[in-house]
């Protein structure tokens, strides 16, 4: 950044860091004993979906690769699309593998992005849940390069637990590097894997 950026107030865009990503399985440590939540072995990568040969040729490839992992033994890799057109892939593990999950999201999130389909994603995610059916996402932004906590209230319709979300955020600001602007914190309501 140049002076002159400086002086008209201009900022560069953070650019994306996949590796954050490998920062979770200790992070979850933390979050365990800051607030009693453990993986659920469901994680999940969005992006917008695009048409052409392609982007199929890359969900295919992305998908084969995933499934071929002889250490899964829970259900194959799941492409679904949510209610606003959102395309989801759905990556499961037994809730002990955390760090192979993670290997599923950074593998997902690296192929679209050499691939050329780096613009097009969204966010990754990876659950966890607490006693009292109490769910938690650790949302990874994909443009900004942060986390943040995601938390819908149980049997509650659209409806988060914000304090529980900034308790949460002040216990992983050692482990991630959290998303600042709380505006950001998007909801992912009906997101696969939480």
């Amino acid at each position: 950044m140049g002076l002159l950026d400086i002086l008209l107030g201009r900022t560069k865009p953070v650019l994306p860091d996949l590796d954050r990503l490998f920062a979770l399985p200790s992070a979850a440590v933390t979050l365990e004993a800051a607030a009693g939540f453990t993986p659920t072995g469901a994680g999940a990568v969005c992006f917008a979906t695009v048409e052409g040969s392609a982007f199929e040729q890359t969900h295919r490839e992305v998908q084969a690769l995933l499934d071929a992992d002889a250490d899964r033994d829970g259900p194959p890799v799941e492409l679904s699309q949510d209610e606003y057109g959102y395309s989801w892939l759905l990556s499961r593990r037994s809730p002990d593998q955390l760090p192979s999950l993670v290997n599923d999201l950074h593998a997902v999130n690296s192929s679209m992005e050499v691939n050329g389909f780096g613009p097009q994603l969204l966010c990754s995610l990876a659950g966890f849940r607490a006693e009292g059916d109490r769910r938690l996402a650790l949302v990874y932004l994909y443009k900004r390069g942060t986390f943040y906590p995601f938390a819908p209230l149980p049997g509650a319709e659209q409806r988060r637990d914000n304090a529980l979300e900034l308790q949460v955020k002040a216990a992983l600001a050692d482990d991630l590097r959290m998303e600042q602007d709380l505006s950001r914190w998007f909801p992912v309501w009906g997101a696969p894997g939480l």
